[in-house]
């Protein structure tokens, strides 16, 4: 027999180090070639670990959030034949220290003047006062009853009742009785325990506090949430829309749309419309280096999609929508986000955005403040729809009107510029006819 020794292989090119995020053996386990071993996350690209042999686990190299550098050990297996570690040996068990022997007490003579005695240790819990009843005296119970689940206590009505007027759950109360039938002294010792254990309601305080571990993608998040806030000072445009025309045009192309195409939501459009205002302001489709001091102005525009999955925040990218029609827009939308949920996106389709859209669907309340995706300078937020009574010059009428929450980087785009750019998008979707239009 021999040993194996699995190294964190190149993850990605330019990336030197990773994040362990998931360890799918423990030391013992019995794996074949190919059993994913461990899960490690970079830039928000996770990647599966497989074994390259068939063996036993015999020690696991890190622990989950830790950061491993590539080429670094983080499996050894026990295995058939030499292995890759030529006179490797089975590292020893630590051994467990013996127990101290315990020391001879020689007797000695008797002193002429008795010694204090020594103080008594104090239980670790104390019993409660022995309770006195018809029956005679019995130790009070420490803890509450031990009833079976869903067990209903023994008691009379009159019990019942004084516990209920007490606000004392008999779940909760030792029963002295046969069968463990609860007595009215069983209800004063009960009380004479002090705070009640529950309540007849159900409500109880609960002190209990989970200490949860922040790794992997939570990690990623929290870290450019961060930067983002501490870096970026940002000013908020929040613009009401009326979007009564573009839903209508909306329902109409889906009606009549081919079967091999995508359906369409308002993102295409808002997409559309964000290419032709960063045509009008190129400044706002940039990165800016604040470490370097240069704004990186971009020809493509790269339009990342914020996207909710199980395991958090990820931002897929639409590659140069300037030249995609709506329908590719859709499409390309839809496909990100299959597989930003499945984990399947690739790190590629995960990085590389320009500018960024926001959007909580139903809930995206009346008005937010997004935080801009760094190190861009601007970012849309889509907030809910909803049918409001609009003043149209001599009548209200029901109109469907949403705002846009937009956050701009304050350093190197000015207030004006901000409006400018949110109002364009705002003609642009209130005569959705003008998206159509070079």
């Amino acid at each position: 027999m021999g040993e194996h020794i699995i190294k964190l292989p190149d993850v990605g090119e330019g990336v030197a180090e990773a994040e362990l995020v998931e360890w799918h053996v423990k030391v013992g386990d019995l794996v074949r070639e190919d059993t994913v071993l461990a899960a490690v996350m970079t830039d928000k690209a996770t990647v599966e670990i497989p074994s390259p042999v068939d063996g036993e686990i015999l020690w696991l190299g890190a622990e989950i959030g830790d950061t491993v550098a590539i080429g670094s050990p983080i499996v050894r297996l026990k295995v058939a034949g030499e292995g890759n570690v030529k006179g490797a040996a089975a590292e020893p068990e630590p051994k467990a220290e013996a127990a101290p022997k315990p020391t001879e007490v020689k007797s000695e003579p008797a002193p002429s003047a008795p010694k204090a005695a020594s103080k008594p240790v104090e239980p670790a819990v104390k019993a409660s006062p022995p309770v006195a009843t018809s029956k005679g005296t019995r130790p009070a119970s420490i803890s509450g009853a031990q009833r079976a689940e869903g067990e209903k206590p023994l008691a009379s009505p009159a019990v019942r009742l004084r516990a209920k007027e007490a606000g004392i759950d008999l779940r909760q109360v030792a029963g002295s009785g046969p069968a463990g039938r609860i007595s009215h002294e069983d209800i004063e010792a009960f009380l004479a325990r002090g705070p009640q254990l529950a309540r007849a309601t159900g409500l109880a305080p609960k002190d209990g506090v989970e200490d949860i571990k922040v790794v992997g993608l939570r990690r990623k998040i929290a870290e450019k949430m961060s930067l983002a806030k501490s870096r970026i000072p940002h000013i908020t445009y929040v613009e009401e829309i009326d979007v009564t025309a573009l839903e209508e045009l909306r329902a109409t192309l889906n009606k009549d749309k081919r079967g091999d195409r995508a359906k369409l939501t308002l993102l295409p459009f808002l997409m559309r419309a964000m290419v032709k205002a960063i045509a009008d302001q190129p400044n706002l489709n940039a990165l800016f280096d604040d470490d370097a001091g240069i704004i990186h102005q971009h020809e493509g525009i790269h339009i990342g999609i914020a996207a909710q999955t199980p395991t958090g925040l990820v931002v897929p990218v639409v590659k140069h929508a300037e030249a995609r029609d709506l329908w590719d827009c859709a499409a390309e939308v839809n496909r990100l986000a299959d597989a930003a949920k499945s984990g399947t996106a690739t790190r590629d389709e995960l990085s590389g955005s320009t500018i960024t859209i926001t959007s909580l669907g139903a809930m995206g309340g009346v008005a937010t403040t997004p935080v801009i995706n760094y190190p861009e300078v601007a970012i849309v937020g889509v907030n809910k729809m909803m049918v409001r009574p609009v003043w149209d010059g001599t009548q209200f009428i029901p109109r469907k009107m949403m705002n846009l929450s937009s956050s701009f980087d304050h350093r190197v785009i000015d207030g004006w510029d901000a409006a400018v750019f949110v109002q364009r998008i705002k003609a642009l979707l209130e005569t959705p006819a003008l998206i159509f239009v070079d």
